[in-house]
């Protein structure tokens, strides 16, 4: 498992909780060490302790040695550099899955295409995505997610590695769409957390979250994806969830911004990356490569970007040219 923050920690605990033999690699030394010292992650998920099969790792070459399945836990921003460290210590006849929401700094593009850049077109490679706060992964409560692959194989064997009673793993060969679903809904809970930082209840949430999943299944058909994956476990669920339950770090974001916190206390009270503003120019940039129009973005990206206040982002929402719903 690389990536040692929560939800890399999380699905490392559930898999060794499982009876896998599982390394668990960090890019701080530090953290390791305490991740070693404490037997738990004691800065994102205190009091979970780790599994005997569960084994902290500082080096990265040693924790992918001989390994039969690696996962990408980091953060977007992370996702290319992480793959360039992995590249010459990947064994062979490895499936690598990442558990990364999110697209590429900079280039908007998914991250499957940075895998492909590394290892080649055909590398098995699948996605891991949906509904899954790492606390309640880590704690063993009911979770479904999906596991897609280009090819369906590979996603079967990744979701064979995490299924057990307790996670219950989808498989689906729409990897665009469920990239996709991981990245947008993050932003859209941003904006969800704004209307409530504002006061603007739950009538004005249900509608943007509506809005939201409108959003995201426009700009991921276009993308390649399909409908269905949007409005399943990988889109409607992971949005359903990131917008509507505090435990989400980008709904946070939205509540502290919509109550007049500035970005940078805001981050600093969460003290994890929020992937939903590290997506928004990255949606926009893709949005605009396939002509497609993302309102509830653009307003976000107004607000993390351009100095726009949270309720005249809201109220330039509200003031937009009456349509069908459908249209």
């Amino acid at each position: 498992m690389l990536g040692a923050g929560s939800w890399g920690t999380a699905l490392a605990i559930h898999l060794a909780r499982t009876g896998h033999r599982v390394s668990l690699w960090g890019h701080r030394p530090q953290h390791i060490e305490a991740l070693v010292a404490e037997r738990q992650n004691s800065r994102y998920l205190s009091g979970i302790a780790f599994p005997e099969r569960l084994k902290p790792e500082a080096s990265l070459s040693a924790a992918v040695e001989g390994a039969t399945f690696i996962i990408v836990a980091v953060p977007s921003h992370a996702f290319s550099e992480t793959l360039d460290t992995l590249a010459p210590a990947m064994p062979e006849k490895t499936l690598l899955a990442w558990a990364t929401k999110g697209l590429e700094r900079g280039s908007g593009r998914f991250l499957l295409d940075l895998i492909h850049e590394r290892f080649g077109p055909r590398f098995p490679a699948a996605a891991i995505s949906g509904p899954s706060f790492a606390i309640e992964v880590a704690a063993g409560q009911p979770t479904a997610l999906t596991v897609a692959a280009e090819d369906p194989g590979v996603a079967t064997s990744v979701a064979k590695l995490i299924h057990d009673d307790s996670l219950r793993a989808y498989t689906s060969n729409d990897v665009i769409g469920v990239q996709l679903g991981g990245a947008a809904k993050n932003v859209i809970a941003i904006a969800a957390g704004i209307c409530d930082g504002l006061g603007f209840g739950a009538n004005a949430r249900a509608a943007l979250i509506t809005r939201g999943l409108a959003e995201m299944v426009r700009l991921g058909v276009l993308a390649g994806g399909r409908s269905d994956t949007l409005t399943g476990l990988a889109g409607l669920g992971d949005l359903v969830l990131t917008c509507t339950d505090d435990k989400s770090r980008n709904r946070r974001f939205g509540l502290a911004l919509g109550r007049g916190v500035d970005q940078a206390t805001a981050r600093a009270e969460i003290g994890q990356v929020v992937e939903g503003a590290e997506a928004t120019q990255e949606l926009l940039r893709l949005g605009e490569s396939l002509e497609c129009e993302l309102p509830i973005t653009e307003q976000v990206n107004s607000v993390l970007f351009h100095g726009r206040t949270p309720r005249s982002a809201v109220e330039a929402l509200l003031a937009r040219q009456r349509r069908a719903e459908h249209e």
